[in-house]
């Protein structure tokens, strides 16, 4: 080539790189407006699905693909040729005519009728029906096909083993406790809102898509998607890729974003996307009782998260998709080679093997998660594992009843809690896990039923740094129980502690002997970084005197207040949320709109105790007609009696029906209920108090000595719990007032 030729083209292809850089330089500069990048629109899995072609192939079939769908051809897996079932005397017949899938069932006023089956939820183990109707309500029925088994059965709820469910009860397919709008949607599909309308009792719910899908875990793609059609190899500077990187160095990105639907939880924020923080949207329960055994153990439906928190594999920073593959769900590895990815990588076989877990190759028994995730059963046939890989532990089992791994295999009668305890001892010596550190159970176990010695475990357990938070959390609520000044001072400092949900418990727990230090103390938390910390500080504040604010901080209480009322307003198709208003708008002189709330939930929930009382107590006040306050609280007391009957261990019902009786002139009734809740809860001081009321009341009243000696034993036991309350000593006074004056009654008789 001729020189010049040469250089006119070495020139031209300068200027062309040097023009693609610039167009380049252009794309990668230039910005996305504020507005646009702080708020992304969701954009379907369609459009996810032109560039993430293989991830959306795995995710295409998976239990998020199939967590809801139209009735369909394809989506319907159950026998709608025809077919019946009966439970409990109910006969349901599903059948099909043209396209649709209806179902001829016991409706809400207890007549058959034909509904359509509008949606399907879920494809394994079991598939279930849901029902629109006119007022926006969606109900899942209780009849649910077993897709392994191919079968129909009725999905029994666990406190109703063996009884029809009728209309009207909550429980019934009909029922509150069966609505779809408020209890299964926020987790079946993308970008849920609710959108209740108190006014009509109506639902207008939306979502983006019915199933989970790609923007559900990772947010909404607006801004991805345009940042990747720009003509620039490099991703926006100050953006990133425009979605949360779920494989973030901290791995409660990714675990806070799989607990939104998989946590045992209520909402407080609609929202929520992945990288927000958790507790800005919803509130994790902590061990409760029903909720989970003493030591941490799965016990009612509680999902993975909570138990994941107690586990060493949160403690190391393992997350969910080192197990679990993101899109199609599916495990990673097979069998023990799960496991032994991570715990055998560094020391071959020292698990996988007969030496560590003592049963014979290939047997369930040599099964990693056989032993350190035991299953229990739900919605009938649906098993799902404990997630807080636990090592077994029968020696607890033999001392405070909890289920183990080696029992629920080892049944026969010779193979017991000891039995298996020995087993574990003999196998690995002073290695054995009974010998490790002490185990929170003991202390979890004793505060919850107030024992004595639960207050130094539970303190003991604080100081342990090897305490996991959610356990940490669930102590300070149970120091509740010890009025002593110990548990006090730890209660206090947990206000000040890094983590959100220790700071919340410790709001939670506060004693109410000393209001003007706590307001002080929640005065700080009302501006927490937390929405769930600082709207229950502004809820504990509500109740108390706040001459001590400063015009600021009464602003922000004021303002913190204001979300705290849009959280209830999530859940005002529920009698709870309005429960919560009424006793608010009570307390601060707002009597009509806690008299319409309290109406409101009657309505909602009739059979639901709480709302009868407070309303009659209301009316009282206002001076309303006798027989109509009387009638009510007759309605809550048949209520009371029949929750304690259904739950025998409850001590609050027994208490609370105990106070009501005496209110409508029951002393005998409400004497023996007061005593049956200070027997379940021997160390509850309200309960306590209740009783040494009654019982000095009563003794006025009667005269009757016996009564005299029961009202002192009650008022020792309240001297015992808490010496330093004015109120105790108050009723100690009174009760040597009464026995003065009766020495002086008996002295002048012998005159």
């Amino acid at each position: 080539m001729p020189r010049p030729a040469f250089r006119r083209a070495f020139v031209a292809i300068v200027v062309a790189f040097a023009m693609a850089i610039g167009l380049l330089a252009w794309n990668w500069w230039r910005t996305i407006p504020a507005d646009v990048a702080a708020n992304p629109t969701y954009v379907g899995r369609q459009t996810c699905a032109r560039c993430h072609v293989s991830e959306h192939k795995a995710w295409s079939g998976s239990d998020h693909d199939r967590a809801m769908a139209l009735a369909t051809e394809e989506s319907v897996l159950g026998d709608f040729q025809d077919a019946s079932f009966e439970y409990q005397g109910v006969v349901t017949r599903f059948f099909r005519r043209g396209e649709k899938f209806l179902v001829n069932t016991e409706g809400p006023d207890g007549q058959h009728h034909d509904y359509e089956v509008k949606y399907t939820f879920g494809a394994r183990p079991l598939q279930q029906y849901m029902v629109e109707f006119p007022d926006g309500r969606v109900q899942v029925l209780r009849e649910a096909w077993d897709v392994r088994n191919r079968r129909w059965f009725y999905v029994v709820p666990p406190d109703v083993p063996n009884e029809r469910i009728p209309p009207g009860d909550p429980l019934h397919w009909t029922g509150i406790g069966q609505n779809w709008n408020s209890t299964c949607a926020d987790c079946h599909s993308t970008n849920v809102h609710k959108n209740y309308e108190v006014a009509t009792n109506t639902y207008h719910t939306t979502w983006e898509e019915i199933n989970v899908s790609c923007e559900e875990c990772h947010g909404p793609g607006s801004v991805h998607v345009e940042l990747a059609q720009r003509l620039s190899p490099f991703w926006d500077r100050q953006l990133g890729f425009g979605l949360t990187r779920l494989q973030d160095k901290n791995t409660d990105t990714q675990l806070e974003m799989c607990a939104k639907c998989h946590a045992r939880r209520y909402q407080v924020h609609e929202e929520f996307r992945p990288g927000r923080p958790f507790l800005d949207h919803y509130v994790p329960v902590t061990l409760a009782e029903g909720l989970y055994q003493a030591d941490g153990q799965i016990w009612d439906e509680v999902y993975e998260y909570d138990s994941f928190l107690q586990s060493k594999m949160y403690a190391n920073r393992v997350k969910c998709t080192d197990c679990h593959e993101p899109h199609s769900l599916k495990l990673r590895f097979q069998g023990n080679a799960l496991c032994t990815q991570c715990h055998e990588a560094h020391d071959p076989a020292k698990y996988d093997t007969p030496a560590h877990h003592h049963h014979e190759v290939g047997t369930p028994g040599a099964q990693c998660i056989q032993c350190h995730m035991p299953t229990r059963t739900y919605m009938v046939i649906d098993e799902r594992r404990d997630h807080s890989f636990r090592v077994p532990r029968p020696d607890l089992s033999a001392l405070l009843g909890t289920t183990n791994a080696c029992n629920n295999c080892h049944t026969k009668p010779q193979e017991t809690h000891e039995w298996a305890a020995n087993a574990i001892r003999t196998w690995y010596g002073e290695n054995s896990p009974n010998r490790q550190l002490p185990h929170w159970a003991p202390a979890i176990q004793a505060g919850r039923t107030a024992q004595p010695e639960g207050e130094k475990r539970l303190l003991e357990l604080l100081g342990r740094i090897t305490t996991p938070i959610l356990v940490r959390a669930t102590a300070i609520e149970l120091l509740a129980n010890y009025p002593s000044a110990a548990s006090a001072r730890a209660r206090q400092e947990a206000l000040d502690a890094r983590e959100p949900l220790l700071r919340l418990s410790a709001i939670r727990s506060l004693p109410q002997d000393d209001p003007d230090r706590i307001v002080a103390a929640l005065a700080k938390l009302i501006e927490d970084p937390s929405r769930a910390v600082r709207i229950e500080a502004a809820l504990r504040l509500a109740y108390l005197p706040l001459d001590q604010l400063t015009d600021r901080q009464r602003q922000v209480f004021e303002q913190t207040m204001q979300e705290y009322r849009r959280s209830v307003e999530l859940a005002l198709d529920h009698a709870a949320g309005h429960l919560s208003l009424a006793s608010l708008d009570r307390h601060h002189g707002r009597i009509d709109q806690a008299m319409e709330h309290l109406t409101t939930a009657i309505k909602l929930e009739p059979y639901l105790t709480g709302a009868r009382g407070e309303l009659a107590s209301i009316m009282e006040e206002q001076g309303a007609n006798p027989a109509e306050i009387r009638k009510l609280r007759l309605e809550e007391a048949d209520l009371l009696e029949r929750d304690a009957k259904l739950a025998p261990d409850h001590a609050e019902i027994f208490h609370r029906l105990g106070l009501l009786r005496y209110l409508l002139g029951d002393p005998e009734p409400a004497d023996a209920a007061l005593r049956r809740a200070c027997e379940l809860a021997p160390r509850n001081y309200d309960f306590r108090m209740a009783l040494a009321l009654l019982q000095l009341k009563r003794y006025e009243t009667t005269g009757d000595d016996k009564r005299l000696e029961a009202a002192a034993h009650s008022i020792k036991r309240l001297t015992e719990l808490n010496r330093a309350d004015p109120r105790a000593k108050e009723i100690f006074l009174d009760l040597m007032r009464i026995r003065q004056q009766k020495e002086q009654a008996a002295k002048r008789a012998k005159e």
